[in-house]
């Protein structure tokens, strides 16, 4: 989407709250965003995000403010509730203001070619029902 981003993530066996792996996720994904405004030399959005830093967070050491500081989450404990969730994400981009694409296997940021054709996608994906037995600690992510 243009100016958020829908996700189904797991993690059954985590110490770390759902806050913390979203903050640190939010962190890296800030500084390589900042790291490559930069990079294009696009001085007038950093300056933008500078703005965004509240007093509170430049005493601390903040430079540029590239996300909001909330975000919204489902706790999916069933496959019928996971299932009305992947629907919401795959239709999302081909309703109301956004249209940007026909149909959702069309939308490349999306994971639905995956799971509607079986096809990859843009991103590699796998299966969420693949979720109900890892053990998220142990797990290797490839790449």
């Amino acid at each position: 989407m243009p100016n958020h981003v829908h996700v189904l993530i797991g993690f059954r066996q985590n110490a770390k709250s759902i806050n913390t792996v979203i903050g640190n996720g939010k962190r890296f994904m800030a500084y390589e965003i900042v790291k490559r405004i930069e990079q294009a030399g696009e001085h007038s959005t950093l300056t933008k995000l500078m703005e965004g830093v509240s007093s509170r967070d430049q005493k601390r050491g903040k430079l540029h403010e590239v996300f909001e500081p909330s975000f919204d989450w489902k706790d999916c404990r069933s496959n019928r509730f996971i299932k009305q969730k992947l629907d919401y994400i795959h239709d999302n981009p081909c309703r109301g203001k956004w249209n940007l694409a026909e149909s959702p296997v069309d939308y490349t940021h999306s994971s639905a070619r995956f799971y509607l054709t079986g096809e990859p996608g843009f991103y590699k994906v796998f299966h969420c029902g693949l979720l109900e037995d890892i053990d998220l600690t142990r797990a290797t992510i490839e790449k």
